[in-house]
Formats: structure tokens, sequence, C-alpha cells
């Protein structure tokens, strides 16, 4: 059973790169928000005492099931409300820049070289939009493997699907990030 102190710590510690991550997934911030807080509230209210190991695949899990239940409330609302949106200003998600609200503040300076410091940053955002353009389920596969460091049954509970789903998702992000990255002369 984990302890207030470690459901805690777990929360605090993972809250930056479930942001980001939902972040990807919605392409709003308030929403992103909103998800990882219900994602968050989730795992307290109803997994509290599981041990501390548990918590990880289940919070991925949460998540996900989450995001996904955002995705389909949004299409009914947009199903029934659809006539409506045609009188509104196109100042909606076609003006939401994810570079904007992601900060480079998390790549290391190994250097003290302003232009390899730009490069990186560069490099880092170029990346970012590649993940943004996969398909929702490569880049939930691809977040969760390699951003998240879970393993390939971990992520395969978290998504709902068999271990060679992710095996296949996985590989066919990496290699359309790899496409895109070398046809804009990032070599990795």
């Amino acid at each position: 059973m984990a302890s207030e102190k470690e459901l805690s710590d777990f929360l605090i510690g993972i809250e930056k790169r479930a942001f980001k991550r939902t972040l990807f997934n919605v392409r709003d911030e308030e929403s992103a928000l909103d998800i990882v807080q219900d994602s968050m509230m989730k795992l307290a209210e109803n997994y509290a005492d599981k041990p501390s190991e548990e918590l990880p695949m289940l919070f991925h899990r949460i998540l996900s099931n989450t995001t996904l239940d955002w995705f389909r409330r949004k299409k009914t609302r947009n199903a029934l409300f659809s006539n409506f949106t045609d009188f509104e200003s196109n100042s909606g998600d076609e003006d939401f820049n994810i570079l904007d609200s992601l900060g480079s503040t998390e790549i290391p300076e190994h250097s003290n070289s302003a232009e390899n410091v730009f490069k990186s940053n560069e490099i880092v955002r170029e990346i970012e939009k590649e993940i943004e353009n996969l398909p929702t389920r490569q880049r939930e596969a691809f977040l969760l493997r390699y951003w998240e460091e879970l393993d390939v049954s971990e992520t395969a509970a978290a998504m709902g699907c068999t271990e060679g789903s992710v095996k296949t998702h996985c590989s066919r992000a990496v290699h359309a990030l790899m496409t895109a990255l070398r046809s804009k002369g990032i070599e990795p």
C-alpha cells in the first residue's frame, strides 16, 4: 500500500510529463490540464491503497482512458452543436501553437556556446513538431515507451492493446520520425 507521501511524490514527479503528453494529444492547454488533474484525482481516490510500484501503470492507463473520454465527449458535443460553430470566429484551435506552449528549459546545456544551445533547442522543437504529427495511437505508444520509459507489456496494458500492436505502433512512429527529421537535415 502506497503511503500518502509516496502517492504525493509520484504525482508531483509525473505531473509535467503527463501534461506535455496530454497536450500533444488534445492540443489545448486548458483541456490537457483538466485531463491530467482528473486522472490524478481518479488515481488518488480509487487506487491509493495499491502498492507504490503499481502507481505508474495505473496512472498511465487512467490518463489514456480520461483522454479518450475527452475525445468522445468532444466528438459528441461537436456533432450536437456543429451548427453553432458555423457562426464562431476562427480563433479556436487553428491559433494554437504547441511550440509556444512548450518551454525548452528542460534541455541540458552541455556547452556554453549560444549557437550549440540554439541548435539543440531547434532540434527539440522539430522533434516535438513531428511527434505532434504522428497518428494518435503511434504517438501514444511512442510517448509511453520512450518518454515515460514503460516496457512493452506496461505500454500494452496502458493502451489496452496487445504487445504486438505496441511494437507495430512504436516501429511505425520511429520510422516516421526518422524520415521526417532526415528530410529536414537532422540526423538522429
